[in-house]
C-alpha cells in the first residue's frame, strides 16, 4: 500500500519511468512541454513547406512543382500553423506550464483533463499531416476550406475537414480548464487585480475558445454533411448559400486573431516591468482591455466579406467596429512603451523580441485598418497585401512573443542559462529576414498581385525575389535560435531561481519548480509588479 505522498506523486509524474512517465503525467508542466515540444516539431515542418512555397515563387513559370502540388502545399502549410501551432500556441505551452504557478496553484483544476486535451490535440494534428497522404491527394482548398469547392474537390478534404474539428476540441477544453483554474485556484489574497497580467490574457482567451470555437466545429460538420450526403447548406447547386459558410468560418476565425494575439500580449507584459525593473504600467487599463478585444472581436468577422455583396449598412457596420477594435490595442502599446518610460533598462534578448513584437505588432496593426477601411479593402482584397498583414500580426505577433516567452522563461523552465551572444545574433537575423520576406508582399499587393496563386506575372518577381531571400535568411536564423536553446538546455550555466530579478510568483520557486510548485500555498499581500520591495511579495502565513 503507497502512502498519500507516493500516491500524488504518481499521479503527477505517471506510474511509468522514461517516455511512459511523460505519456502519464498529469503534472501541467509537463503536459505544457510535451505541447511545446509538438508544436516546434509541427513548426519545422510548417516552415519548410514555406521554404518550398517561397523557391517555387522566386521566379515566374513552374520552378520546383507544378500547380496542384503548390495548392496542396499551401493548405497543408496554412492548416498546420494556423490549426497545429498557432491557435493553441502560446495558451497550451505558457499558459499549462506558468498560469497555475503565477496564482500560486498547484495544478491546474482538472489535471486528467488536460492530459486528455493534449492527446486530442496530437491527435488531429496527426490526422491533418496523413491528410496529405491518404486518399484523392493532398486537400487543395486552402486552409479556409471555403465553399463551394471544398465542396466538390475531389481531393482528400474530408480528412483535413475532420482534423480540424478534432483539434478544436483540445482548445474548448484546454478553455475550459484555464477559465475553472483561475477561478477556483488563486492563492489566498490574490484577488482579480493583484493577479499578474498574463493569466488576465489568458483568461480572455480561454473564453473566446470556449464559446468561438464551437462555431467552426459545427460548420466543418455542415461542411462533411454536404460532401457526404448531398444537403444543400452552402452549395448553390443544392439550394445552399456559400455566403452562409463565410459567415460562420470568420465568425470563429477572427476571434481566433484574438485566441493568437491575447497570450502574446500577456507575455510581453511579463517582461517589460521585469527588464525595466519598474511597475507596469496602466495595470487596471491592460487587464480590462483583454477583456475589451475579446468582447468586441466577437463583432467584426465581417471585414473580411466587403468584397461579396454584403449590404451597404452591414459593411459601415463592420468597418466601424473594425477601428474600435484597434483602440484597447492601443491602449497595450502605449502602456508598454510607458512602462519602459524612465525604467532600469536591461536589454536581454526576452526584452528584444518584446520590442520587435511591439515594432511588427504595429506595422500589422495599421495595415489591418488599411484593410479595415471600406475604398482601400476593394484595392488590396485577395491581394499579397493581406498575406503581409496577417504574417506580420500573427508571425510577427504570437511568433516573435512565443520566441520572447521562451527566452525569458527558458531558465525558470530548465534552470539552466542560454548564450545570450546565440540569441543577440539570433534575433538580429530572425528580424531582417522576416521583414525582407514579408515586406515586399505589401508593396506588390498594392501593385496588384493576388495571394495565393501559382504563377505570376514578371512585373512582379523584383517583390518575390527580395521576399524569397527574406525566407532563407528568416531560416537560418531558426536554425541559429534553436541551436541555442537545444545545446544549452544541458550544457548551460546553471541558472538561479530569479536571474532576471522578476516579481511574479515563478520566480520566488526554484529552477526549475518542484513538482507542485509550492511547498506551502502563498498568501499575496501586495499588488503584482512592485519593484521597490525586492523581498517576495507573497509570505507563507506563518
Amino acid at each position: 500500500m503507497v502512502n498519500t505522498s507516493q500516491e500524488n506523486y504518481l499521479e503527477y509524474r505517471g506510474r511509468f519511468k522514461g517516455l511512459m512517465g511523460w505519456l502519464t503525467s498529469t503534472d501541467h508542466k509537463r503536459i505544457g512541454l510535451m505541447y511545446m515540444y509538438a508544436i516546434m516539431f509541427f513548426f519545422i515542418i510548417a516552415a519548410l513547406l514555406g521554404l518550398l512555397m517561397r523557391i517555387e515563387k522566386i521566379a515566374p513559370g513552374q520552378t520546383i512543382m507544378d500547380a496542384q502540388t503548390y495548392n496542396g502545399v499551401f493548405t497543408i502549410h496554412g492548416i498546420i500553423m494556423i490549426f497545429i501551432i498557432v491557435i493553441p500556441g502560446l495558451a497550451a505551452v505558457f499558459g499549462n506550464f506558468f498560469l497555475p504557478i503565477m496564482i500560486g496553484a498547484k495544478d491546474v483544476a482538472f489535471p486528467k483533463l488536460n492530459l486528455l486535451s493534449w492527446y486530442i490535440y496530437i491527435a488531429g494534428a496527426i490526422m491533418g499531416i496523413l491528410s496529405q497522404f491518404i486518399g484523392g491527394g493532398a486537400p487543395d482548398t486552402g486552409w479556409t476550406f471555403y465553399v463551394p469547392y471544398s465542396a466538390e474537390s475531389g481531393t482528400n478534404v474530408m480528412f483535413a475537414l475532420l482534423a480540424a474539428f478534432v483539434l478544436g476540441f483540445s482548445s474548448i477544453l484546454t478553455g475550459l480548464n484555464f477559465i475553472v483554474t483561475i477561478h477556483r485556484l488563486r492563492a489566498p489574497g490574490m484577488t482579480w487585480f493583484k493577479m499578474p497580467l498574463f493569466p488576465w490574457s489568458l483568461y480572455a482567451t480561454a473564453w473566446i475558445q470556449v464559446l468561438a470555437t464551437p462555431i467552426i466545429g459545427i460548420t466543418l460538420l455542415m461542411v462533411i454533411a454536404e460532401r457526404t450526403l448531398n444537403i444543400g447548406f452552402f452549395d448553390p447547386a443544392l439550394g445552399g448559400d456559400p455566403l452562409l459558410f463565410q459567415h460562420l468560418f470568420w465568425i470563429y476565425s477572427h476571434p481566433a486573431v484574438y485566441v493568437m494575439i491575447l497570450p502574446a500580449m500577456g507575455v510581453v507584459t511579463e517582461i517589460f516591468p521585469t527588464f525595466s525593473q519598474k511597475p507596469v504600467f496602466g495595470y487596471g487599463a491592460i487587464a480590462i482591455s483583454s477583456l475589451a478585444i475579446a468582447l468586441v472581436g466577437y463583432f467584426v468577422w465581417g471585414h473580411h466579406m466587403f468584397t461579396t455583396g454584403i449590404s451597404y449598412w452591414s459593411r459601415w457596420f463592420f468597418s466601424f467596429l473594425t477601428f474600435i477594435v484597434a483602440v484597447p490595442s492601443a491602449i497595450k502599446v502605449f502602456n508598454w512603451i510607458s512602462t519602459m518610460y524612465g525604467g532600469s533598462i536591461d536589454l536581454k534578448p526576452p526584452l528584444l523580441y518584446a520590442i520587435s513584437f511591439i515594432f511588427l505588432f504595429m506595422i500589422g496593426g495599421f495595415t489591418g485598418l488599411t484593410l479595415g477601411a471600406l475604398a482601400t479593402n476593394v484595392q488590396t482584397h485577395d491581394t499579397t497585401f493581406v498575406v503581409a498583414h496577417f504574417h506580420y500580426i500573427i508571425f510577427g505577433g504570437m511568433g516573435f512573443a512565443f520566441f520572447a516567452g521562451i527566452h525569458y522563461w527558458f531558465p525558470k523552465i530548465y534552470g539552466r542559462m542560454y548564450s545570450n551572444r546565440l540569441a543577440y545574433i539570433a534575433w538580429g537575423i530572425l528580424f531582417v529576414g522576416f521583414n525582407l520576406l514579408y515586406f515586399p508582399l505589401f508593396v506588390i499587393g498594392i501593385q496588384g498581385m493576388p495571394r495565393r496563386y501559382f504563377d505570376y506575372l514578371p512585373q512582379f518577381q523584383t517583390g518575390h525575389v527580395i521576399s524569397s531571400i527574406g525566407a532563407f535568411i528568416l531560416v537560418a536564423g531558426l536554425v541559429v535560435m534553436f541551436y541555442n536553446l537545444i545545446y544549452y538546455r544541458r550544457k548551460g550555466e546553471i541558472a538561479s531561481a530569479n536571474p532576471w530579478k522578476g516579481v511574479t510568483l515563478e520566480w520566488q520557486i526554484p529552477s526549475p519548480p518542484p513538482l507542485e510548485n509550492f511547498e506551502e500555498i502563498p498568501v499575496i499581500k501586495d499588488k503584482p509588479y512592485t519593484f521597490d520591495n525586492k523581498e517576495e511579495k507573497a509570505s507563507t502565513g506563518n
